[in-house]
Protein backbone atom coordinates (compact mmCIF):
# COMPACT_ATOMS: atom_id res chain seq x y z
CA UNK A 1 0.00 0.00 0.00
CA UNK A 2 0.72 3.37 -0.09
CA UNK A 3 0.70 6.24 2.43
CA UNK A 4 -0.74 9.90 2.68
CA UNK A 5 2.21 11.44 3.40
CA UNK A 6 4.51 10.77 -0.21
CA UNK A 7 4.76 7.03 -0.52
CA UNK A 8 3.95 6.44 -3.82
CA UNK A 9 3.47 3.06 -5.71
CA UNK A 10 4.24 2.59 -9.63
CA UNK A 11 3.63 6.26 -10.36
CA UNK A 12 6.26 5.14 -13.09
CA UNK A 13 5.88 1.55 -14.37
CA UNK A 14 8.71 0.38 -16.37
CA UNK A 15 8.17 0.52 -20.05
CA UNK A 16 8.51 -3.03 -21.10
CA UNK A 17 6.05 -4.13 -18.01
CA UNK A 18 3.43 -1.58 -18.49
CA UNK A 19 0.91 -2.86 -20.22
CA UNK A 20 0.82 -5.64 -17.83
CA UNK A 21 0.84 -4.04 -15.00
CA UNK A 22 -2.27 -2.34 -15.76
CA UNK A 23 -4.03 -5.23 -15.77
CA UNK A 24 -4.96 -5.98 -12.05
CA UNK A 25 -6.48 -2.47 -12.14
CA UNK A 26 -9.09 -3.41 -14.36
CA UNK A 27 -10.19 -6.57 -12.56
CA UNK A 28 -10.55 -4.59 -9.80
CA UNK A 29 -13.64 -2.46 -10.84
CA UNK A 30 -16.19 -4.61 -9.69
CA UNK A 31 -19.66 -3.55 -7.93
CA UNK A 32 -19.38 -5.28 -4.92
CA UNK A 33 -21.88 -3.46 -2.51
CA UNK A 34 -25.49 -2.70 -2.60
CA UNK A 35 -26.25 0.99 -3.19
CA UNK A 36 -27.97 3.32 -1.03
CA UNK A 37 -27.57 7.09 -0.34
CA UNK A 38 -25.22 8.61 1.99
CA UNK A 39 -28.33 8.41 5.13
CA UNK A 40 -28.63 4.60 4.57
CA UNK A 41 -30.79 2.84 6.06
CA UNK A 42 -30.44 0.66 9.65
CA UNK A 43 -28.19 -1.88 9.23
CA UNK A 44 -27.62 -1.39 5.57
CA UNK A 45 -24.35 0.57 4.06
CA UNK A 46 -24.06 4.10 2.91
CA UNK A 47 -23.14 4.38 -0.14
CA UNK A 48 -21.14 7.84 -1.82
CA UNK A 49 -19.35 8.61 -4.95
CA UNK A 50 -15.80 9.85 -4.99
CA UNK A 51 -14.32 11.58 -8.03
CA UNK A 52 -10.64 11.97 -8.35
CA UNK A 53 -9.49 14.31 -11.27
CA UNK A 54 -5.62 15.87 -11.26
CA UNK A 55 -6.49 18.26 -9.25
CA UNK A 56 -9.49 17.48 -7.45
CA UNK A 57 -11.83 15.06 -4.93
CA UNK A 58 -14.78 15.47 -5.38
CA UNK A 59 -17.24 13.48 -2.78
CA UNK A 60 -21.06 13.08 -2.85
CA UNK A 61 -21.33 14.09 0.59
CA UNK A 62 -19.26 15.50 3.57
CA UNK A 63 -20.78 13.38 6.28
CA UNK A 64 -22.21 10.07 7.08
CA UNK A 65 -23.71 7.75 9.46
CA UNK A 66 -21.68 5.40 11.19
CA UNK A 67 -21.52 1.93 10.24
CA UNK A 68 -21.12 0.02 7.14
CA UNK A 69 -19.89 2.56 4.33
CA UNK A 70 -19.12 1.91 0.60
CA UNK A 71 -17.13 4.59 -1.32
CA UNK A 72 -17.19 3.91 -4.94
CA UNK A 73 -14.14 5.91 -6.25
CA UNK A 74 -13.88 6.91 -9.83
CA UNK A 75 -10.56 8.40 -11.46
CA UNK A 76 -11.83 11.30 -13.67
CA UNK A 77 -7.80 12.18 -14.03
CA UNK A 78 -5.02 11.22 -16.28
CA UNK A 79 -2.65 9.14 -13.29
CA UNK A 80 -3.26 6.14 -11.77
CA UNK A 81 -4.98 7.29 -8.06
CA UNK A 82 -5.98 6.04 -4.61
CA UNK A 83 -8.13 7.41 -2.19
CA UNK A 84 -7.58 7.37 1.65
CA UNK A 85 -10.11 7.66 4.73
CA UNK A 86 -7.72 9.16 7.79
CA UNK A 87 -8.04 9.57 11.16
CA UNK A 88 -8.34 12.65 13.11
CA UNK A 89 -4.56 12.87 13.16
CA UNK A 90 -4.52 13.38 9.28
CA UNK A 91 -1.53 9.91 9.82
CA UNK A 92 -3.46 6.80 10.41
CA UNK A 93 -5.22 5.23 7.45
CA UNK A 94 -8.39 3.59 8.70
CA UNK A 95 -9.25 2.08 5.23
CA UNK A 96 -7.93 3.03 1.72
CA UNK A 97 -8.14 2.04 -2.27
CA UNK A 98 -5.40 2.12 -4.69
CA UNK A 99 -4.11 1.57 -8.23
CA UNK A 100 -7.04 3.38 -9.72
CA UNK A 101 -6.48 3.83 -13.27
CA UNK A 102 -7.49 6.43 -15.27
CA UNK A 103 -11.47 6.43 -16.11
CA UNK A 104 -11.80 3.24 -13.89
CA UNK A 105 -14.10 2.89 -10.69
CA UNK A 106 -13.54 0.56 -7.60
CA UNK A 107 -15.22 0.48 -3.83
CA UNK A 108 -13.84 1.31 -0.82
CA UNK A 109 -16.05 -0.69 1.98
CA UNK A 110 -15.28 -0.09 5.55
CA UNK A 111 -17.23 0.27 8.97
CA UNK A 112 -16.65 3.52 10.22
CA UNK A 113 -17.02 4.73 13.96
CA UNK A 114 -18.55 8.27 14.98
CA UNK A 115 -15.97 11.03 14.60
CA UNK A 116 -14.26 13.21 12.46
CA UNK A 117 -11.66 12.08 10.06
CA UNK A 118 -9.87 13.13 6.91
CA UNK A 119 -10.99 12.31 3.10
CA UNK A 120 -7.84 12.09 0.81
CA UNK A 121 -7.25 11.61 -3.21
CA UNK A 122 -3.68 11.18 -4.36
CA UNK A 123 -3.67 11.42 -8.19
CA UNK A 124 -0.09 10.12 -9.45
CA UNK A 125 0.52 8.27 -5.71
CA UNK A 126 2.52 11.31 -4.69
CA UNK A 127 2.53 14.03 -2.38
CA UNK A 128 -0.04 14.30 0.74
CA UNK A 129 -3.00 14.34 -1.81
CA UNK A 130 -6.16 16.27 -1.94
CA UNK A 131 -7.78 16.46 1.22
CA UNK A 132 -11.03 17.45 3.16
CA UNK A 133 -12.68 16.95 6.17
CA UNK A 134 -15.25 14.48 6.75
CA UNK A 135 -17.26 13.68 9.44
CA UNK A 136 -19.35 10.36 10.65
CA UNK A 137 -22.38 10.91 12.77
CA UNK A 138 -23.84 8.29 15.39
CA UNK A 139 -26.39 6.79 13.50
CA UNK A 140 -27.77 4.59 16.52
CA UNK A 141 -27.69 1.36 14.33
CA UNK A 142 -26.10 -1.17 15.45
CA UNK A 143 -24.14 -3.17 12.69
CA UNK A 144 -22.11 -5.22 14.66
CA UNK A 145 -22.40 -9.19 13.99
CA UNK A 146 -24.15 -11.28 16.19
CA UNK A 147 -24.37 -15.23 17.11
CA UNK A 148 -21.84 -17.50 14.94
CA UNK A 149 -20.58 -14.58 12.72
CA UNK A 150 -19.26 -12.88 15.92
CA UNK A 151 -17.75 -15.96 17.06
CA UNK A 152 -15.82 -16.10 13.32
CA UNK A 153 -15.05 -12.76 13.39
CA UNK A 154 -14.11 -12.80 16.59
CA UNK A 155 -11.26 -15.43 16.00
CA UNK A 156 -10.29 -14.04 12.67
CA UNK A 157 -9.87 -10.69 14.51
CA UNK A 158 -7.56 -12.64 17.39
CA UNK A 159 -5.81 -14.75 15.37
CA UNK A 160 -4.78 -12.16 12.96
CA UNK A 161 -3.33 -9.66 15.64
CA UNK A 162 -1.58 -12.65 17.17
CA UNK A 163 0.08 -12.69 13.53
CA UNK A 164 0.80 -8.70 13.17
CA UNK A 165 2.76 -9.48 16.72
CA UNK A 166 4.82 -12.39 15.38
CA UNK A 167 5.55 -10.93 12.60
CA UNK A 168 6.89 -7.89 13.85
CA UNK A 169 8.87 -9.31 16.31
CA UNK A 170 10.96 -11.25 13.49
CA UNK A 171 11.10 -8.35 11.84
CA UNK A 172 13.17 -7.04 15.25
CA UNK A 173 15.26 -9.16 15.77
CA UNK A 174 16.37 -9.64 11.98
CA UNK A 175 16.69 -6.37 11.45
CA UNK A 176 19.58 -6.21 14.92
CA UNK A 177 20.96 -8.80 12.73
CA UNK A 178 21.01 -6.30 9.79
CA UNK A 179 22.21 -3.53 11.10
CA UNK A 180 24.93 -5.21 13.04
CA UNK A 181 26.39 -6.85 9.74
CA UNK A 182 25.65 -3.23 8.09
CA UNK A 183 27.15 -1.32 10.68
CA UNK A 184 30.20 -3.64 11.09
CA UNK A 185 31.00 -3.13 7.22
CA UNK A 186 29.96 -6.64 6.82
CA UNK A 187 27.94 -6.44 3.74
CA UNK A 188 27.59 -9.65 2.57
CA UNK A 189 26.38 -10.85 5.27
CA UNK A 190 24.17 -8.01 5.57
CA UNK A 191 23.04 -8.48 1.64
CA UNK A 192 22.22 -12.28 2.98
CA UNK A 193 20.00 -10.81 5.45
CA UNK A 194 18.39 -7.81 3.50
CA UNK A 195 15.68 -10.19 1.80
CA UNK A 196 14.75 -12.62 4.52
CA UNK A 197 14.37 -10.00 6.77
CA UNK A 198 12.05 -8.23 5.05
CA UNK A 199 9.83 -10.39 3.71
CA UNK A 200 8.57 -10.20 7.66
CA UNK A 201 7.26 -6.09 6.60
CA UNK A 202 6.06 -7.07 3.20
CA UNK A 203 3.39 -10.19 5.02
CA UNK A 204 2.10 -6.87 7.20
CA UNK A 205 2.60 -4.37 5.01
CA UNK A 206 -1.04 -2.96 5.46
CA UNK A 207 -0.69 -2.91 9.31
CA UNK A 208 2.77 -1.09 8.77
CA UNK A 209 1.82 1.68 6.62
CA UNK A 210 -1.14 2.50 8.32
CA UNK A 211 0.96 4.23 10.85
CA UNK A 212 1.79 7.25 8.34
CA UNK A 213 4.47 8.47 9.94
CA UNK A 214 6.76 5.14 10.21
CA UNK A 215 5.84 4.05 6.48
CA UNK A 216 8.12 6.85 4.86
CA UNK A 217 11.14 6.37 6.95
CA UNK A 218 10.74 2.84 6.54
CA UNK A 219 10.15 1.92 3.08
CA UNK A 220 10.44 4.51 0.59
CA UNK A 221 11.86 4.25 -2.39
CA UNK A 222 13.91 7.15 -3.87
CA UNK A 223 11.82 6.97 -7.06
CA UNK A 224 9.10 8.20 -4.87
CA UNK A 225 10.61 10.86 -3.20
CA UNK A 226 8.81 14.42 -2.95
CA UNK A 227 10.76 17.23 -3.49
CA UNK A 228 12.66 18.11 -0.17
CA UNK A 229 12.34 15.12 1.08
CA UNK A 230 14.73 13.12 3.36
CA UNK A 231 15.39 9.62 2.39
CA UNK A 232 15.63 6.84 4.80
CA UNK A 233 15.21 3.41 5.63
CA UNK A 234 15.46 -0.16 3.51
CA UNK A 235 16.08 0.89 -0.30
CA UNK A 236 18.58 3.62 0.97
CA UNK A 237 20.88 1.32 2.66
CA UNK A 238 19.75 -1.77 -0.21
CA UNK A 239 21.41 1.14 -3.09
CA UNK A 240 24.77 1.21 -0.45
CA UNK A 241 25.10 -2.63 -0.43
CA UNK A 242 24.01 -3.37 -4.42
CA UNK A 243 25.93 0.28 -5.47
CA UNK A 244 24.78 0.80 -8.87
CA UNK A 245 27.23 1.95 -12.01
CA UNK A 246 26.71 6.01 -13.43
CA UNK A 247 24.31 4.29 -15.89
CA UNK A 248 21.87 2.80 -13.28
CA UNK A 249 22.15 5.57 -11.22
CA UNK A 250 21.07 8.64 -13.45
CA UNK A 251 24.16 9.53 -14.92
CA UNK A 252 25.86 10.10 -11.67
CA UNK A 253 28.66 8.14 -10.20
CA UNK A 254 27.42 6.56 -6.88
CA UNK A 255 28.35 8.13 -3.73
CA UNK A 256 28.72 5.24 -0.94
CA UNK A 257 27.81 6.27 2.35
CA UNK A 258 30.11 6.87 5.27
CA UNK A 259 30.52 4.98 7.75
CA UNK A 260 29.33 8.00 9.84
CA UNK A 261 26.12 7.30 7.77
CA UNK A 262 25.62 4.01 7.70
CA UNK A 263 25.87 4.56 11.96
CA UNK A 264 23.15 7.24 11.43
CA UNK A 265 20.28 5.45 8.84
CA UNK A 266 20.83 1.85 10.07
CA UNK A 267 20.61 3.24 13.86
CA UNK A 268 16.81 4.56 12.80
CA UNK A 269 15.73 1.84 10.57
CA UNK A 270 16.18 -0.47 13.93
CA UNK A 271 14.81 2.38 16.04
CA UNK A 272 11.54 2.81 13.51
CA UNK A 273 11.24 -0.77 14.04
CA UNK A 274 11.02 -0.96 17.46
CA UNK A 275 8.51 1.51 17.42
CA UNK A 276 6.56 -0.64 15.14
CA UNK A 277 7.08 -2.95 17.18
CA UNK A 278 5.41 -1.24 20.10
CA UNK A 279 2.92 0.16 18.02
CA UNK A 280 1.19 -3.27 17.13
CA UNK A 281 2.01 -4.60 20.66
CA UNK A 282 -0.28 -2.25 22.16
CA UNK A 283 -4.28 -2.89 23.65
CA UNK A 284 -5.21 0.01 21.76
CA UNK A 285 -3.52 -1.17 18.54
CA UNK A 286 -5.47 -4.54 18.75
CA UNK A 287 -8.80 -3.05 19.28
CA UNK A 288 -8.18 -0.94 15.60
CA UNK A 289 -8.10 -4.39 14.09
CA UNK A 290 -11.74 -5.34 12.38
CA UNK A 291 -13.23 -7.18 9.61
CA UNK A 292 -12.85 -4.99 7.07
CA UNK A 293 -9.18 -3.68 8.02
CA UNK A 294 -7.82 -7.30 7.54
CA UNK A 295 -10.26 -8.36 4.31
CA UNK A 296 -9.28 -4.46 2.95
CA UNK A 297 -5.72 -5.39 3.39
CA UNK A 298 -5.51 -8.70 1.70
CA UNK A 299 -6.48 -6.93 -1.35
CA UNK A 300 -3.83 -4.36 -0.67
CA UNK A 301 -1.18 -6.66 -0.51
CA UNK A 302 -2.04 -8.02 -4.07
CA UNK A 303 -2.29 -4.67 -5.22
CA UNK A 304 1.58 -4.20 -3.81
CA UNK A 305 2.38 -7.13 -6.10
CA UNK A 306 0.70 -5.39 -8.42
CA UNK A 307 2.13 -2.16 -8.72
CA UNK A 308 5.40 -2.95 -7.28
CA UNK A 309 6.64 -6.68 -7.89
CA UNK A 310 5.33 -7.57 -10.91
CA UNK A 311 7.36 -4.47 -12.60
CA UNK A 312 10.38 -5.33 -10.73
CA UNK A 313 10.30 -1.86 -9.31
CA UNK A 314 10.28 -2.34 -5.20
CA UNK A 315 13.74 -3.91 -4.95
CA UNK A 316 15.24 -2.27 -8.16
CA UNK A 317 18.92 -2.71 -7.05
CA UNK A 318 18.88 -5.58 -5.32
CA UNK A 319 16.48 -7.37 -7.22
CA UNK A 320 14.74 -9.30 -4.73
CA UNK A 321 11.07 -8.55 -5.96
CA UNK A 322 10.19 -12.55 -5.78
CA UNK A 323 11.02 -12.52 -2.02
CA UNK A 324 8.36 -9.47 -1.48
CA UNK A 325 5.90 -10.99 -4.10
CA UNK A 326 5.80 -14.47 -1.94
CA UNK A 327 5.55 -12.27 1.47
CA UNK A 328 2.78 -10.00 0.11
CA UNK A 329 0.71 -13.08 -1.15
CA UNK A 330 1.76 -15.06 2.25
CA UNK A 331 -0.03 -11.99 4.43
CA UNK A 332 -2.84 -11.92 1.92
CA UNK A 333 -3.32 -15.36 2.25
CA UNK A 334 -3.22 -15.65 5.78
CA UNK A 335 -5.78 -12.65 5.92
CA UNK A 336 -8.09 -14.52 4.16
CA UNK A 337 -7.57 -17.92 6.04
CA UNK A 338 -8.58 -16.17 8.70
CA UNK A 339 -12.13 -15.12 7.80
CA UNK A 340 -12.50 -17.89 5.55
CA UNK A 341 -15.34 -19.13 7.64
CA UNK A 342 -17.12 -16.16 7.31
CA UNK A 343 -16.80 -16.05 3.66
CA UNK A 344 -17.88 -19.83 3.32
CA UNK A 345 -21.11 -19.30 5.31
CA UNK A 346 -21.84 -16.32 3.17
CA UNK A 347 -20.43 -16.88 -0.18
CA UNK A 348 -19.28 -20.11 -0.79
CA UNK A 349 -18.42 -19.87 -4.46
CA UNK A 350 -16.55 -16.86 -3.43
CA UNK A 351 -14.50 -18.83 -1.49
CA UNK A 352 -13.81 -21.53 -3.89
CA UNK A 353 -12.75 -19.11 -6.21
CA UNK A 354 -9.91 -17.68 -3.80
CA UNK A 355 -8.91 -21.10 -2.98
CA UNK A 356 -8.31 -21.64 -6.92
CA UNK A 357 -6.67 -18.54 -7.51
CA UNK A 358 -4.09 -18.44 -4.13
CA UNK A 359 -3.67 -22.24 -5.23
CA UNK A 360 -2.38 -21.35 -8.94
CA UNK A 361 -0.40 -18.37 -8.03
CA UNK A 362 1.24 -20.02 -5.35
CA UNK A 363 2.48 -22.90 -7.78
CA UNK A 364 3.76 -20.11 -10.96
CA UNK A 365 5.50 -18.56 -7.68
CA UNK A 366 7.24 -22.19 -6.52
CA UNK A 367 8.52 -22.30 -10.05
CA UNK A 368 10.85 -19.70 -9.23
CA UNK A 369 12.56 -20.99 -6.48
CA UNK A 370 15.99 -21.54 -5.84
CA UNK A 371 15.96 -23.62 -2.53
CA UNK A 372 15.14 -21.64 0.22
CA UNK A 373 15.26 -18.62 -1.96
CA UNK A 374 14.44 -17.59 -4.85
CA UNK A 375 16.04 -16.72 -8.33
CA UNK A 376 16.69 -12.50 -8.52
CA UNK A 377 13.93 -10.69 -10.52
CA UNK A 378 16.06 -9.88 -13.72
CA UNK A 379 16.53 -13.57 -14.27
CA UNK A 380 12.85 -14.39 -15.50
CA UNK A 381 11.96 -13.10 -19.16
CA UNK A 382 8.71 -11.16 -19.87
CA UNK A 383 7.03 -14.21 -20.53
CA UNK A 384 7.09 -15.35 -16.95
CA UNK A 385 6.94 -11.78 -16.01
CA UNK A 386 3.46 -11.52 -17.57
CA UNK A 387 2.20 -15.02 -16.78
CA UNK A 388 2.98 -14.11 -12.96
CA UNK A 389 0.67 -11.05 -13.88
CA UNK A 390 -2.33 -12.42 -15.10
CA UNK A 391 -2.44 -14.83 -11.97
CA UNK A 392 -2.06 -11.67 -9.99
CA UNK A 393 -4.79 -10.40 -11.77
CA UNK A 394 -7.01 -13.73 -11.83
CA UNK A 395 -6.72 -13.25 -7.78
CA UNK A 396 -7.57 -9.85 -7.45
CA UNK A 397 -10.66 -9.93 -8.65
CA UNK A 398 -12.51 -12.29 -6.64
CA UNK A 399 -10.30 -10.68 -3.35
CA UNK A 400 -11.56 -7.42 -4.21
CA UNK A 401 -15.52 -8.59 -3.20
CA UNK A 402 -13.93 -10.20 -0.20
CA UNK A 403 -14.66 -7.60 2.31
CA UNK A 404 -18.10 -6.83 1.07
CA UNK A 405 -18.91 -10.33 1.51
CA UNK A 406 -17.89 -10.60 5.03
CA UNK A 407 -19.07 -7.01 6.54
CA UNK A 408 -22.16 -6.44 4.54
Amino acid sequence: MTHPTGRGRAARLLPALAAIALVPSLAACVDNAPSTDATGTAGAPSSLTVDSSADACTLSATTAPSGNLVFTVTNSGSDVTEFYLLADDGLRIVAEVENIGPGLSRDLVTVAKPGDYFTACKPGMVGDGIRAPFTVTDSGADVAPTGELAEQIAVATTGYVAYIKDQTEQLLSGTEAFVDAYKAGDDDEARTLYAPTRVHWERIEPVAESFGDLDPRMDLREADLADGEKWTGWHLLEKDLWQPDAAANGGEEYVPLTDTERTKHADQLLADTQELFDRTHSDEFAAEITADFIGNGAKGLLDEVATGKVTGEEEIWSHTDLWDFQANVDGARVAYDGLRDVVVSKDATLAEDLDARFTELQGLLDQHRDGDAFVLYTELDDAQVKELSVAVDALSEPLSRLTAAVVL
